[in-house]
Parts: structure tokens; sequence; C-alpha cells
């Protein structure tokens, strides 16, 4: 039997109709509910991450700036934790939550505390084990040094940036490059990085971190602290502790005190570190080329 069209509309629209009045109300129940569901985000928070360099690098102790953004709009207290953003960034963020941020520091930078390539070392044989800094730590020292760079490059990998690289068997960092987000210090089993404020481009480190006493330290070192005191003499930014010359960075400004304990260190341990940061000594090098010159003489 077949229907007419009149007679199909008079037994359709009923539930054509119904089906439209069911989903009329399905769609206001989801709006309603969209609306009481909704999680309200905090403008400041966009704000803030716009401000963040983006280079989710992990220096903060968050896994990246969005989660670093919305920590920092939640509790101001933990403004001035980004350092490759620096004190710019912090007095940003401060501005965008109404504050105020009272000093604020110089920017911290890595510094190795070695300063000896393989030339400089003595060696009891060669390490053929797995190519990493921790691997070769957790065996007995093929280095004589137990305290020194050991050259296999887990700060290298670590670094998101490039920023490091091992030039003759000892970590290198190009400050050009760096952000100060502080991976390579927390990569090295040694713990021979510190990350240090840096108040000028260039600065002063005793690049050594050998407690052994300065006799043994002539012996397996040409360029190792021999803990003679000479520096601490010149400046009161120096201290000698445990074997070891010390800095205080938190007091460090270029003075002539600090210019005379690096000029006098007998082993040259003493370097500036740092953009543009001059060429470090080498006294015993330059013993032995005056005493081949005066032999030739």
């Amino acid at each position: 039997m077949i229907l007419s069209v009149v007679e199909f509309w008079q037994s359709a629209w009923p539930a054509g109709l119904t089906m439209l009045a069911i989903g009329l109300v399905f769609a206001i129940v989801l709006l309603v509910a969209s609306e009481k569901l909704k999680v309200k985000v905090d403008p400041n928070i966009e704000k803030i991450t716009e401000a963040l360099p983006g280079l989710d690098c992990g220096a903060c102790g968050f896994p990246g700036c969005a989660q670093y953004a919305k920590a920092v709009a939640k509790d101001p207290q933990l403004i001035g934790k980004c350092a490759p953003g620096g004190k710019e960034c912090s007095n940003l963020i401060a501005e965008i939550l109404n504050l105020e941020v009272s000093g604020g520091g110089a920017p911290k930078r890595p510094l190795v505390h070695c300063r000896a390539h393989k030339e400089d070392k003595k060696f009891y044989g060669e390490y053929q084990g797995i190519a990493t800094c921790t691997a070769a730590n957790a065996l007995p020292p093929v280095q004589a040094c137990s305290f020194g760079c050991l050259g296999f490059g887990d700060c290298v990998s670590s670094c998101k940036f490039s920023a490091i690289e091992i030039i003759d068997g000892l970590a290198t960092v190009n400050y050009e490059k760096c952000t100060g987000c502080g991976a390579c210090a927390r990569a090295c089993p040694r713990y021979i990085i510190d990350m240090v404020p840096f108040n000028e481009d260039a600065i002063m480190v005793v690049a050594c971190s050998s407690k052994e006493n300065g006799k043994t330290n002539r012996s397996i070192c040409q360029v190792g602290c021999i803990a003679c005191g000479i520096c601490a003499k010149m400046s009161d930014k120096f201290t000698i502790a445990e074997n070891l010359a010390e800095m205080d960075y938190a007091k460090y400004q270029a003075n002539e005190g600090n210019e005379k304990a690096y000029a006098k260190c007998p082993t040259g341990v003493i370097v500036y570190r740092g953009k543009g940061a001059p060429e470090p000594r080498h006294p015993a090098k330059e013993k032995k080329a005056k005493a081949a010159a005066k032999a030739q003489a």
C-alpha cells in the first residue's frame, strides 16, 4: 500500500517534532554543563607564559615554562627562578602580578672547577669502559686526580643549547650560548661545575676541586691548586680550606687584590671565565719555554 505525501507527513511529523525537542533539551543541558564545568583560566598565566623565554630548560625546577607560569601565578615567591630570563623576566612577571621585586641579583652561570687538559694530567692507564663520566667515576680511577674533569661529556649531553663541549679532555662552557639552566652542573658526577652569580661578563675562578695536598697535586697535575695561600694574602676574597683555594663569589668584584692573586698564582689555577675571558696563564709551560730559550742562547 503506497502512502500519499500528505499521509506520510501526517504520520511522521509528530516523531520529527519529538526528536527536535529532545535534541534541543540536550543542547541546553550541554550548554549549561559546559558553563558550570568550565575551568577558568587565570589571564595572568597567559601573560606570564608570553613573558618567559619559552626554552623549557627546567632551570626553574618545573618541566617547562607553561608549568612555571602556573606555579608563579599562584605563588609569587617563585619569581626569580627563571635563570635564562634573568632580572628582566622577573620584573615583567612582577609587573603582571602587580608586585615589586627588590634586588634580583646577578644571573647565574656555570663555572668548571678544573682547568686541566689531557696534557696537564697524569694517567695510570687508558679507560676503555662505558664512555660516560658517571660510569668512569664509579670505577677505580685511571686518571691520577680523582677530583678533576673526566672529559666524557655527561654535561655536554645534558645541555639543550650546545653551550658546553669537551676540548682536549676538559669541559668548556660557551658563555655566548649559555642560558644558565644548570643542567650541566646537575649532570656532573664529580660536582665540579657550580652555578655562580656573574656580576661581570668575565669573573675569576679557582679552576680546581682537588683536596690533595700541594706535593701530591704537583705530581699529578700541572695546573692544580697547591694551597700555597698566596691568593689569600693578596685578596680577602680568597680563602684556603681543605688544601684548596676558594673564591667568595657573593663578594666578588674585579679589584687590584684579585689581579695580583691571578698574576702571582704559581700554577695558574686562578683563571677568568665568561664572555671575553683572556687566555689562562700556564706557568709550567712558561718555565719550560724560558728554559729552552736559555739553552739555545
